[in-house]
């Protein structure tokens, strides 16, 4: 299935990145979920807003456990003038709670061997987000950019891939009957219906067929014998947006770019940074 889960933020990615580095992926199966399933929705589809909280969470206990398994530092009989004046700053708990998470957050990318970050950014990033002020950069060049920035040699793998997906996306636009929404879905109706629209907190009942754009078949429904169903809102973006499209019993036929797909990491035998093809029928909505 199309998965989404809570949809892609740089920050949650980033442990996928490092699992992706170090081949963990392949060695807990990641690549044989099926690819639209909410598991790997979950790595690919986490908003800031959504993920804050787990992420905040996931690099305090990353950081406690990463420091329990480290021998025991001798203490100094002395203080340090330094320390007694960063200590002194934090006049309540709001200062101290903000200290313990950039302390935390410091100490993961540390640990990850990230010793050049540019603090200033980092700073500025994080105001930017508290003010709700816009970002320098969108949510899909941020997960770019920290892939790259683990993997350098991640980008000739993926742009030639991000490449064709958009040339491919130019010329079918093109195309009689094909609509194209806000966020960049191509779409076009092989069949009509007059039935009920599902919300994103619907779960659905679809036959689906999906494909890259050079006609390779990842993931086919009705090879299981029976229709799949699934809440819309665990699935990749490109569904959940989609699929409130259309109304019961008709068939779509959707083009994805990887953005509101399965980004640049990719699933199984979806590369990162493909643009997908899916023919969907709506079967029935369950509430």
């Amino acid at each position: 299935m199309p998965n989404k889960g809570y949809q892609f933020s740089p920050c949650h990615c980033l442990f996928f990145f490092i699992a992706l580095k170090r081949n963990l992926a392949h060695e807990k199966g990641f690549q044989n979920l099926p690819p639209p399933n909410a598991c790997t929705a979950y790595f690919c589809g986490l908003t800031f807003k959504n993920m804050k909280k787990t992420m905040v969470l996931g690099l305090a206990i990353f950081t406690l456990s990463a420091s329990a398994q480290k021998k025991p530092v001798p203490k100094k009989t002395t203080t340090s003038r330094s320390t007694t004046t960063t200590t002194s700053g934090l006049k309540n708990l709001t200062d101290s709670a903000s200290y313990a998470i950039g302390l935390s957050v410091a100490n993961f990318y540390k640990q990850q061997g990230f010793k050049n970050l540019n603090t200033t950014a980092l700073a500025k990033a994080v105001s930017d987000v508290q003010s709700n002020k816009a970002p320098a950069m969108d949510e899909a060049t941020a997960n770019e950019t920290i892939m790259f920035y683990i993997d350098p040699e991640a980008r000739n793998r993926v742009r030639p891939v991000i490449e064709s997906g958009k040339k491919f996306m130019v010329e079918n636009k093109k195309r009689a009957g094909v609509k194209t929404t806000a966020s960049g879905i191509q779409y076009e109706v092989l069949k009509d219906a007059q039935g009920p629209k599902p919300l994103a907190t619907d779960t659905v009942v679809v036959n689906y067929v999906g494909k890259l754009i050079n006609g390779t078949e990842f993931d086919n429904s009705t090879k299981a014998g029976k229709p799949i169903e699934f809440p819309l809102n665990r699935v990749i973006r490109g569904w959940t947006e989609g699929l409130q499209l259309m109304p019961v019993g008709s068939k779509y036929k959707f083009y994805i770019p990887y953005n509101l797909g399965y980004g640049v990491i990719g699933s199984g035998p979806i590369p990162g940074g493909a643009t997908l093809i899916f023919e969907v029928e709506l079967l029935g909505i369950k509430k």
